[in-house]
């Protein structure tokens, strides 16, 4: 075990385009401007479907990391503007389990994954389901999972 230091608490929110993704990102930078941390975003470009022809597939993953770059960047400032901070950005290819839990024993920095439940009836989401169930005992950090469905002034009072 490590002992502790005082580096700032590091809040990782994985981004997708869920709107449950923004109240997660809220959540993160409001603690992190309350506590002095910081907050770090994970987006993981997921394989497509395979394409017979090589030129296609390339151009479809070209497409998706351009838009993936253009969230991050309009996250960035997001979480600038309510962070006080410039967030830490990791754009990763893979599946996002795998990346998420690759990046948090790669970078000892993160203390907290902070994730937002989803609202529909479908349940909290995939990679809720996944981290509180079969990969619970692979994290080294606690995961805060916030209700989808709060309102910005909310999070505010909250965080």
């Amino acid at each position: 075990m490590t002992e502790p230091t005082d580096a700032p608490r590091v809040f990782l929110v994985v981004v997708d385009e869920t709107a449950e993704m923004q109240v997660a990102l809220r959540f993160a930078c409001r603690r992190a401007r309350h506590t002095g941390g910081r907050v770090a975003l994970l987006h993981v470009i997921e394989p497509g479907d395979p394409q017979p022809f090589r030129q296609v597939a390339e151009l479809m993953l070209a497409e998706r990391r351009a838009d993936a770059e253009a969230l991050m960047r309009k996250l960035s400032s997001d979480a600038l503007e309510l962070s006080g901070q410039l967030p830490v950005v990791h754009l990763r290819d893979g599946f996002r389990a795998e990346q998420l839990l690759r990046l948090i024993a790669e970078e000892p920095a993160i203390s907290i994954l902070v994730l937002a439940a989803g609202t529909g009836s479908e349940g909290p989401g995939p990679l809720i389901g996944q981290l509180v169930g079969r990969l619970s005992g692979k994290l080294r950090v606690p995961i805060t999972v916030v209700p989808g469905a709060l309102s910005d002034a909310e999070i505010d009072i909250l965080a």
